[in-house]
């Protein structure tokens, strides 16, 4: 048995591939050692979460409940069945950050990270952000570049298309997918260099038959498995220009991490939440809203997840060494101490 002490730092998710790169965009962002862990949630608990039951330590299977038996110092959860697990652990002494609201009042956690258009107003323990944490940085940008040269190869400007799909809250549709291309291959036509369009788990299917239909060999496109590895971290680095629909909160956040000047197409059919984000992008100077005009500009990349991480560091600093400090008598009960944390990690 290893006499090391357990990692500082855990990274809860449920698996879900934009739960874990947010809570993994946080974690990497401190440059401090974590450990990851994908939970699997057993009912009733599933069903519930975050809301706690009698007998949680059950919740998530024997590995998380070792975790519940010797805690970190922080952890990171992203995601509802995360929410409840790093509740739990609060109860045992750690300090958790919640990203994502939890559906339940914030003070459950010790810091709550969120995106501003969730509506929510910073204060006490919330500390709101731009988009969705990503780990989209200058280094980040080098070494996906280092790995796909050919794609820097090609002739430039490479101009990017980030598709996501028609949402509740942003129905626009094949009628407007045709401009959007039409557009695109306008600027190739004008500009010369490369198209890149890259598809997503939400696109439909008829819309990734349009588009490999209509852009045929005058562009790169990928649009699931059948058509290689997926080039999109490649793409992002080494494009001139940015285009994205007006559906993801997730693209135009790491579209918007990049140092490409971005293009949002049909902003007019976001609306709720995500129209707010497009509506800031595009207020802010971040981005321009997709048209006949695309010559680039200077911009100012979001970095939201490493901006998060500076103003938490000093309370997970504060964390680990308490934990690392030797006991001694009449120190605060873990569950006061944590509840004060938490009113200041945010400040």
């Amino acid at each position: 048995m290893s006499d090391a002490p357990p990692t500082p730092i855990l990274v809860l998710h449920d698996g879900a591939a934009g739960n874990r790169r947010q809570a993994l965009a946080l974690a990497e962002a401190w440059g401090l050692p974590f450990d990851e862990q994908t939970l699997m949630p057993r009912a009733p608990w599933r069903w519930a979460a975050p809301r706690a039951f009698p007998g949680g330590k059950g919740a998530f299977g024997p590995r998380f409940a070792a975790t519940l038996d010797a805690p970190p110092a922080v952890a990171i959860g992203c995601g509802r069945q995360a929410a409840l697990a790093t509740r739990l652990l609060r109860e045992r002494g750690a300090r958790v950050v919640q990203v994502l609201h939890p559906r339940l009042p914030t003070p459950h956690w010790d810091a709550v990270v969120l995106p501003a258009h969730d509506g929510v107003a910073e204060g006490g323990n919330v500390i709101t952000l731009n988009g969705s944490l990503n780990p989209i940085d200058d280094a980040w940008l080098a070494r996906e570049r280092a790995a796909s040269p050919a794609i820097g190869a090609a002739p430039g400007p490479i101009t990017a298309l980030l598709v996501g799909g028609p949402t509740d809250d942003s129905d626009w549709d094949r009628h407007a997918l045709d401009g959007i291309l039409e557009l695109l291959l306008r600027w190739r036509q004008r500009d010369g260099g490369t198209l890149r369009v890259i598809g997503s788990r939400r696109t439909p299917s008829a819309m990734r038959k349009q588009i490999a239909v209509a852009v045929g060999d005058r562009g790169h496109v990928w649009m699931g498995d059948a058509d290689g590895p997926n080039p999109y971290a490649g793409t992002l680095a080494w494009a001139d220009r940015l285009v994205v629909t007006p559906d993801s909160a997730n693209l135009i956040s790491e579209a918007a991490a990049t140092r490409a000047p971005l293009w949002i197409a049909v902003p007019r059919y976001s609306r709720g939440r995500i129209r707010h984000l497009v509506a800031h992008a595009l207020d802010s100077g971040r981005a321009r809203p997709l048209g006949p005009e695309g010559t680039p500009w200077t911009v100012d990349p979001w970095r939201e997840s490493a901006r998060v991480a500076e103003r938490l560091r000093p309370w997970v600093l504060e964390a680990i060494a308490a934990r690392q400090a030797p006991p001694c008598d009449g120190r605060a009960d873990a569950s006061a101490a944590n509840a004060e944390a938490g009113t200041s990690a945010a400040s």
